[in-house]
């Protein structure tokens, strides 16, 4: 699939202030409870500034990365979760799949940098009920939140532009289109990032509290599913399918020791 990236604006443009003197009113028993999941705590913090603005929602925590979230949903059960999709340990999309299964009642929307097909697919696969641009304005994310608070689905107006929403709403119902990263397992998935982030078998083993033999197994497995053929190949796909972020070319180089693109294409999925 393709993607259509927009054209990035300033953190206060995509987010504009409240007016100058404007205090919430009192919170009220109704409030949607929220929890912010984001890496970057500039974005985290306005974030609650523009929503704390607003009397019917209560932001009840923010946190960096996806094992946090899954941790703060299980101590706080908010009504929303605001995810950023790409964060590192643990991403956006199999935080919400862990957060969709262990607390179903608690809504969830990805927020993105950009429009991407691949990538609002395999949010509604993962379970979110949402999918907003970071470049929305308030209004629409405080209508996303709550339009999914009442059990239905927002998407962001900017998704129009790119593509056909209404086909990708179809295949992402579709279980025999499933394939690549969504044949693997939950740890698989978690196992794959920490891999992808440049951790030792040793370096993910500590990070998961399981044995090196574990990693190596489970390592085994994704290379199968994945038709890899060594670890380099699997940096690349994660890189391809936006599991981690590359902050530049030479970390890019770093990890892969070689060009960016070379053998993408001949992986699974």
């Amino acid at each position: 699939m393709n993607s259509v990236r927009n054209t990035g604006h300033p953190l206060a443009s995509r987010f504009p202030a409240p007016a100058a003197g404007t205090q919430p009113v009192g919170r009220t028993s109704r409030a949607i409870r929220i929890l912010l999941v984001d890496d970057h705590a500039v974005i985290r913090q306005a974030l609650r500034m523009l929503l704390e603005s607003q009397p019917e929602l209560e932001v009840v925590a923010d946190v960096e990365n996806g094992r946090e979230a899954v941790q703060a949903v299980e101590r706080l059960a908010p009504d929303v979760v605001l995810m950023d999709v790409v964060m590192p340990g643990l991403n956006g999309l199999e935080a919400t799949r862990q957060i969709r299964r262990s607390a179903p009642a608690t809504r969830v929307v990805m927020l993105s940098g950009f429009v991407d097909e691949d990538q609002l697919l395999d949010s509604i696969r993962a379970g979110a009920s949402g999918y907003i641009i970071k470049r929305s304005d308030v209004s629409e994310l405080v209508l996303a939140i709550q339009t999914v608070h009442r059990g239905n689905s927002y998407f962001s107006s900017a998704l129009s532009e790119g593509f056909d929403l209404a086909e990708v709403l179809y295949q992402a119902k579709r279980s025999d289109q499933r394939s690549g990263v969504e044949t693997l397992t939950s740890r698989e998935r978690e196992v794959l990032q920490l891999i992808a982030e440049g951790y030792t078998n040793q370096g993910v083993a500590n990070e998961l509290y399981i044995s090196v033999k574990t990693v190596e197994a489970h390592k085994a497995h994704i290379m199968a599913k994945l038709h890899a053929r060594n670890r380099t190949d699997l940096i690349r796909y994660a890189i391809r399918k936006g599991i981690v972020r590359l902050e530049s070319a030479d970390e890019a180089q770093r990890l892969l020791g070689g060009p960016l693109g070379a053998g993408i294409d001949t992986l699974a999925g």
